[in-house]
């Protein structure tokens, strides 16, 4: 302990619990205010209750009326969410999803709307922390800190989906040795958020794992024929004619706002950067951590290279919300166990302490200084399990790779 730096030996376990409570308990009262304040589904700022929620609850109403098509017409979505919503000041949240997702919104539409948010929420949520106590299963602080993590007052505030973007990833990395069946469908079922599966074909093939690879396919296959089953060709034909005005707005353009986005692209669009130099750095930002995580991938522990992976699918894709940064809460998660099993490195503690906190400031900052406060947290676990990875498990010790490096 004494070799290690102060930040690191500064965060004792009793610190990290009181941090923890403290949070998790503003996290209660800010929400219980935010209902308790909302009038039928609107809250006191004239935001619908889980702000993107709407979009989802939205969708799931218009398929199960017959107008799936026009979920992805955004002028169409608006109208029917200023109707749900009662009010005709109602904010717009777009439905930007491909059709899997589809299938869990129209489930959704058959509750109330506030029924089916907190249905949404409490579920996904609880899949999310089963995973961090079966990661963590002798950690009895496990689930508090997990609980406590700022990131999880941002997601719940947002209605969002990242809970289960979370469980799907962090559940087929845990499982891919064990049970590649299951982890293979786990990891398939991310067709609903195709832009965090970029590296999983990389992952599954360092691993050598067919069997995983096949159970992905098929799982893709298989929810892809169930939207065609349902609704036929049109629901595709209008996401693929939804993309790019989707591209051009909200993604190049940023309409969601900088410092809500928080990935390579936004970072050099907010700095002034242009478009394509924008997409030069995200497109070397996305090789080089593919490269990274499936390197981890061939030769890391489960642990260092779950959390490569649930680090790396955040620095893939040039649209990534600060909501999304469950993922990193899970790839702490594996940090931790691994660190459990093998000892802690210099400066471990300090940049995960950064990455598990960096959600309740990143916003704010970003909007500030244009500080990407959580692609810095990113980056950082991906750097902490590489490093894991090559000194435990030589995951770097290649010849080519070694030429790289000097003597």
């Amino acid at each position: 302990m004494t070799s290690l730096p102060f930040p690191d030996r500064f965060l004792t376990r009793a610190r990290i619990r009181l941090t923890a409570a403290l949070v998790l308990a503003a996290t209660v009262i800010g929400l219980l205010t935010l209902f308790a304040m909302a009038h039928g589904t609107v809250d006191s700022l004239g935001r619908p209750l889980g702000t993107d929620f709407s979009n989802v609850w939205t969708a799931g109403w218009m398929a199960d009326h017959g107008r799936a098509t026009l979920a992805w017409d955004w002028p169409a979505q608006h109208e029917v969410q200023k109707a749900i919503h009662h009010d005709r000041a109602i904010p717009f949240y777009g439905w930007h999803y491909p059709p899997p997702f589809l299938i869990i919104a129209t489930l959704l539409a058959q509750f109330p709307y506030v029924v089916a948010l907190l249905i949404w929420q409490g579920l996904t949520l609880a899949l999310a922390l089963a995973l961090v106590r079966t990661i963590l299963p002798n950690d009895r602080d496990a689930v508090l800190v997990a609980l406590g993590a700022p990131v999880v007052l941002v997601c719940l505030g947002h209605g969002q989906n990242a809970f289960m973007t979370a469980s799907l990833l962090g559940g087929g990395m845990l499982l891919l040795d064990r049970r590649p069946w299951i982890a293979g469908m786990l990891l398939g079922a991310l067709v609903y958020k195709p832009q965090f599966a970029v590296l999983i074909p990389v992952v599954i093939a360092a691993r050598g794992n067919g069997r995983a690879f096949l159970s992905a396919g098929l799982t893709v296959a298989a929810l892809c024929l169930v939207t065609l089953a349902i609704w036929g060709w049109p629901v595709w034909q209008a996401f693929f004619d939804s993309l790019p005005l989707t591209k051009h707005i909200i993604i190049e353009n940023g309409a969601t706002g900088w410092e809500k986005i928080q990935s390579p692209f936004a970072a050099i669009r907010q700095w002034g950067g242009s478009i394509p130099a924008a997409y030069a750095a995200q497109s070397a930002v996305t090789a080089l951590t593919v490269i990274a995580a499936g390197l981890v991938a061939r030769r890391g522990s489960m642990e260092v290279r779950g959390a490569a992976a649930l680090a790396a699918a955040l620095l893939c894709t040039p649209y990534v919300l600060d909501y999304d940064f469950v993922l990193l809460g899970i790839a702490i998660a594996f940090m931790a166990a691994d660190i459990a099993r093998r000892g802690a490195l210099r400066w471990e503690a300090s940049w995960l302490a950064y990455a598990w906190m960096a959600p309740l400031f990143g916003r704010a900052l970003s909007a500030l200084i244009h500080v990407p406060v959580n692609l810095i947290a990113a980056i950082a676990v991906l750097a902490l399990a590489a490093r894991r990875a090559g000194l435990f498990d030589r995951a770097f010790d290649y010849p080519a790779i070694r030429r790289l490096i000097p003597a």
